[in-house]
């Protein structure tokens, strides 16, 4: 991490958040979602999954409407309510053309001027292994930022948008940029809460302890390279 990040950018009014499984934004940047909502700012979430894969004691077929629920109710606590899925299957992802249409398409539709997905690097800080789920979204997003604004890639999927600024990359290794939640940590911390079914099938620790210590613990982390403020970090290109 640079010995103090930039601020994100505030120059702009409506972004598009696109992530692998419910719970991806709320364990990376849902503090921040919720202090650029409360600003006025429009965000649209976009699931490339419904998580089905994800609860070891449900089937997919019982946990993928557990998880959209949980994952719109989540949003509804950083002040998001649009929230759509892409209904890719949880666990084996493809990178590929389909999954940069489905997302350039989402890209045409909401016309955003920020994008905002996961870290897809090999790994997160050096230690565990990353999932092939982010690895695939997250590298799609930075392409179909690119492909949504040339006509001529996937002229079936909208009329062009080459709006798009910066794409900015929650839990990145090599973080460029920041934004102080310190309003927003508590929705935060809410919003991650509201994932219950998942935190109890994942941990026996108390939902609201385990959300608060991670969220938190994440934001003090990252306040030494910002200020000593409670921050939220991003990767912007």
């Amino acid at each position: 991490m640079a010995d103090q990040l930039e601020p994100m950018p505030t120059d702009w009014q409506r972004a598009l958040a696109v992530v692998a499984h419910p719970d991806d934004l709320e364990y990376g940047c849902a503090a921040a979602v919720a202090t650029w909502t409360a600003a006025g700012r429009e965000i649209v979430y976009l699931m490339a999954t419904r998580g089905e894969a994800g609860i070891d004691t449900l089937s997919p077929a019982e946990a993928g409407p557990v998880r959209e629920r949980e994952e719109r109710a989540s949003a509804a606590v950083v002040g998001v309510s649009a929230v759509e899925f892409l209904d890719h299957a949880d666990g084996v992802i493809e990178y590929g053309t389909a999954l940069r249409r489905d997302i350039a398409a989402a890209i045409r539709r909401h016309r955003p001027e920020l994008l905002i997905t996961l870290n897809f690097d090999d790994t997160w800080g050096g230690t565990f292994w990353n999932t092939p789920d982010h690895k695939a979204v997250g590298r799609a997003v930075m392409d179909a930022a690119a492909d949504a604004a040339n006509r001529w890639i996937f002229p079936d999927a909208g009329e062009p948008w080459q709006g798009v600024r910066w794409v900015a990359v929650a839990g990145s290794e090599t973080p460029t940029h920041a934004i102080d939640v310190t309003d927003g940590l508590e929705r935060g911390v809410r919003s991650l809460m509201e994932h219950r079914a998942y935190i109890e099938a994942l941990t026996g620790d108390d939902p609201e302890a385990y959300a608060r210590e991670l969220i938190e613990g994440f934001a003090r982390e990252s306040s030494a390279g910002f200020g000593g403020r409670p921050a939220i970090t991003f990767r912007l290109f």
